[in-house]
């Protein structure tokens, strides 16, 4: 039986932000919502966050159906937040505690911690630093069991010198800490209840203390600013890099590359620098994805070609796709096997079949065109009367001449054909051919103005 506790109370003066710190981005999710993500893979039963400065805002990004929220009015230390939660605690269960500010700590890591944990040992996660400065040390006897943590401000010249450190990330039995909270001292340089004081009073009652640590040392390092926020963001980011590259893609440049939710790509995926990927993202086999193309929450297929400065968000398209450059594919896109959008085309709401082509400067909405469609430079739909929007519809073979406004809702037959310039405000048969433009008329013994 496991009880998780994200201590997540802390203003975060020096982010110099009105947003909560724990709320703050990493990869494009909030701090603690990565601590909450790694305590539901550990199997946290009961997931309790310890809530404060900026309360409310936090209980509405992280309300779901196993989280529950504990209030710490006051912020008088790790101790005092945790006793805040005792009531919350079930008598046998073991209990994580995690830090709402520390997102990236691995989930393997904590099996660890919390498989060490029973009746007569707690668990502690520690670390150790070329540069210690400003955290409790370890303090262990002559059989090298840990005996305390001393703060750093509590320390003396011999305990500063210990450069093994603790992260604050501990898993103990919930009947210890219902013995041992209520014990809790504040008499030291920050007038605070430290939980750390915990590990003297395990000793005392003879609980051994079994310590892990993680891989990294970016796996506990916590974020007060924003230095270490982009510094666990480039952390985060090549972590990213590297598990694609294990799985067979190829980054051009591994350190260029963003990844702000899942990304999920098939064998021989090619991604070039500057490329960010947002929400759930999937790149089927062959993807080629060239310079500085967002992507979010889309489905690429196979052997689409993604060209530069394309933003696709929200679309799905099948195979064969050659978007691009400059292409914007807005929410609602859905393209079939070999379409083609070129430079400077937008859609929104766009179902294109096979084998159609939108090529460059147009702009098509709400609409559903059929296959081997060809739609010239410039084209509209016309889908927003300023109130309303209507739906355009073009059938297979349709020719739709450059520079033409297709005023919807309107239904443009198979096979038919628009001239360019063309102003469309009634239905085209099928076959047909639609010209809608005034007469040209040209003036002989016109003259250009001249400057006064």
């Amino acid at each position: 039986m496991l009880d998780i506790l994200v201590l997540a109370a802390g203003k975060g003066t020096r982010m110099r932000s009105d947003l909560p710190k724990v709320l703050h981005p990493v990869g494009g999710k909030a701090l603690v919502q990565h601590v909450v993500d790694t305590a539901r893979t550990v199997g946290g039963e009961q997931i309790l966050i310890i809530v404060g400065h900026g309360a409310e805002k936090v209980q509405e990004k992280m309300a779901a159906p196993d989280v529950k929220f504990v209030l710490q009015a006051e912020q008088l230390g790790t101790g005092h937040a945790v006793q805040q939660a005792l009531p919350q605690l079930r008598n046998d269960a073991t209990v994580l505690i995690l830090y709402g500010d520390v997102p990236l700590t691995r989930a393997e890591t904590l099996q660890k911690l919390i498989a060490g944990v029973n009746e007569k040992q707690m668990g502690l996660l520690t670390v150790d630093l070329p540069d210690p400065t400003g955290y409790g040390r370890i303090v262990r006897d002559e059989k090298n069991a840990v005996v305390a943590i001393v703060e750093h401000k509590d320390a003396n010249d011999e305990q500063k010198k210990i450069r093994e450190i603790n992260t604050g990330i501990m898993a103990v039995k919930a009947v210890h800490l219902q013995k041992w909270l209520p014990q809790l001292k504040n008499n030291n340089a920050q007038g605070e209840y430290y939980l750390t004081d915990i590990i003297a009073m395990a000793k005392a009652d003879n609980i051994a203390i079994h310590v892990e640590q993680p891989n990294a040392i970016e796996e506990v390092e916590g974020i007060n600013n924003r230095q270490q926020q982009a510094a666990l963001e480039r952390f985060y980011q090549k972590q990213k890099a590297n598990e694609l590259m294990v799985a067979g893609v190829t980054l051009l440049d591994p350190s260029r590359i963003d990844i702000r939710g899942n990304l999920t790509a098939g064998r021989d995926v090619v991604i070039d620098v500057n490329c960010v990927f947002e929400g759930d993202v999937v790149l089927g086999d062959g993807v080629t994805i060239e310079p500085n193309c967002i992507i979010i929450n889309s489905k690429i297929g196979n052997n689409s070609h993604i060209k530069a400065y394309s933003h696709i968000e929200e679309s799905q398209m099948a195979a064969d796709c050659d978007i691009g450059p400059y292409a914007r594919l807005r929410p609602g896109t859905d393209l079939a096997d070999e379409v083609k959008i070129g430079n400077f085309v937008e859609t929104k709401k766009a179902v294109i079949a096979k084998g159609s082509k939108v090529n460059h400067l147009s702009y098509v909405g709400d609409a559903k065109v059929g296959s081997k469609v060809n739609v010239g430079a410039g084209t509209i739909t016309c889908n927003y009367d300023g109130i309303n929007k209507f739906k355009t519809e073009i059938g297979d073979n349709a020719f739709i001449g450059s520079n033409s406004a297709l005023i919807a809702p309107v239904k443009i037959g198979a096979g038919a054909t628009v001239g360019a310039g063309s102003v469309i405000t009634k239905d085209v048969e099928d076959a047909e051919l639609a010209v809608a433009r005034g007469k040209q008329r040209n003036v002989q013994g016109w003259e250009r103005p001249k400057k006064l």
